[in-house]
């Protein structure tokens, strides 16, 4: 593990991979540290060539919390005063970019998972050039039409753990009502992941101030229709949290998307998917390269 300051913040983030691979962003969802990547998918990545980089977003794990931000009011900000949102979904994708910045890569490929795929699809806005492809994991385009269903939206709504044995219990709760459910669970590193968020510290308070950015955030449809960016859209038919809704609607926004969706799928990237997915993503990686390629050419 490392830190880099970007955007006035510590960065925790770690490579995997040769130093002359693709260079692929991962970007995480709410509450996601970097060790939410599961460690053989990260391995799988490095052998088809990435150079792989993981971090952690601001809030979580052991990169800079805003303590001082304290707890939103997520009751003024659902009622639409987005004000109250300490830092936006932009915040993040700043964030993102200046993790680049600092590591003196000028563009990379980058890959979000649920409010990662978001946070991606902004940093892709903001700053095109530098995204080389975007490929958006179980996410959506802000339309509020997305909505969880009940059983996921019910999990948020519990008290924090209080100790490593509720975060454990807990964990398997989400796994339960989020996971896929035609595919088998890892329980042993969903363990092993779980003792590691607590380890680097549970922040519940940063877990809520991600969750503002999220809610405040305006729907990017019609900015999305610009992006000519090559984009791979995935999502699981079986998602309970994000609708495979948010998928069709994020593919039908960009114009150089391609949506792969997976039937059986939740609302977790379940090992069975992987070689389907890897290969889905060499094809949008590809891409990206042979339309930085030309533009080089044409310069």
């Amino acid at each position: 593990m490392s830190i880099v300051m970007a955007n006035g913040l510590q960065l925790a983030y770690e490579i995997h991979g040769d130093n002359g691979g693709r260079p692929l962003l991962l970007i995480g969802g709410l509450g996601q540290q970097r060790a939410g990547w599961h460690p053989d998918l990260l391995v799988a990545l490095a052998r088809r060539g990435y150079r792989v980089i993981v971090f952690d977003n601001r809030d979580v794990g052991e990169s800079t919390h805003l303590d001082a931000l304290g707890q939103p009011d997520l009751a003024a900000i659902l009622a639409g005063r987005f004000e109250h949102a300490p830092y936006t979904l932009a915040d993040l994708a700043e964030d993102a970019l200046g993790l680049l910045d600092a590591l003196r890569i000028e563009s990379a490929h980058l890959v979000g998972q649920s409010m990662g795929g978001m946070i991606a699809q902004v940093a892709a806005l903001r700053q095109p050039g530098r995204v080389r492809s975007l490929t958006s994991l179980m996410s959506h385009p802000g339309d509020h039409r997305v909505q969880p269903r009940p059983e996921a939206l019910g999990l948020f709504m519990r008290p924090a753990p209080e100790s490593l044995e509720e975060s454990l219990l807990a964990a398997q709760e989400a796994q339960r009502v989020l996971g896929s459910p035609e595919f088998p669970s890892d329980e042993a590193w969903l363990a092993q992941r779980t003792r590691i968020y607590w380890e680097r510290r549970s922040d519940p308070n940063g877990l809520l101030r991600q969750a503002a950015a999220l809610l405040s955030a305006p729907d990017r449809t019609a900015d999305l229709a610009t992006l000519t960016t090559p984009t791979l859209v995935v999502h699981g038919g079986a998602d309970p949290l994000v609708p495979v809704l948010g998928g069709r609607l994020t593919a039908a926004a960009i114009p150089a998307a391609e949506l792969f969706e997976i039937d059986g799928m939740g609302h977790d990237l379940p090992r069975p998917v992987w070689d389907r997915l890897l290969d889905k993503l060499e094809d949008v990686v590809d891409r990206g390269e042979a339309g930085r390629a030309s533009l080089a050419a044409a310069s």
